[in-house]
């Protein structure tokens, strides 16, 4: 099954998204880089957000990556997931940012294979803050392997 065809029977949506102040998918020669996607869950890991919660919200984040992919892109097979940069927004002492973003390499893997071309490279580092105050910021970086 492809990973358009999986991510459908998942129940993932994808929607058309009209230009905005910035490119949230630029396409440059064979890859496709993403601005920061942001969840709409507000809050601070390790003060009233939990490790469940900051993990739905990075697995949120990743389906709107893929979302800004898919409109760039007109689909999400035919790639290789290379790069994560998962920003959480925590305490000075919470240290499971890496936790949090699971969820959105966990979904990577459901649709990639975890040991294909879902096995990417990440960062999961902790912010004092993150614009508007959400809980979860990720960009990430695709190869087209395919067009």
């Amino acid at each position: 099954m492809s990973p358009q065809e999986t991510a459908e029977q998942l129940g993932i949506v994808f929607t058309k998204q009209e230009p905005g102040y910035l490119n949230l998918c630029a396409k440059t020669g064979s890859l496709l880089i993403t601005s920061g996607h942001v969840s709409t869950l507000k809050g601070k890991l390790g003060a009233g957000v939990t490790v469940d919660e900051g993990y739905q919200a990075a697995r949120e984040v990743m389906v709107k990556i893929l979302n800004s992919v898919w409109n760039t892109q007109g689909t999400i097979n035919g790639l290789k997931v290379i790069k994560l940069l998962g920003c959480v927004n925590s305490t000075l002492d919470f240290t499971d940012q890496h936790l949090v973003i699971n969820g959105a390499s966990d979904l990577l893997h459901q649709l990639y294979g975890k040991t294909g071309d879902g096995y990417h490279a990440r960062s999961a580092v902790g912010f004092a803050q993150l614009p508007t105050g959400v809980a979860v910021e990720i960009e990430a970086i695709f190869e087209i392997l395919a067009e």
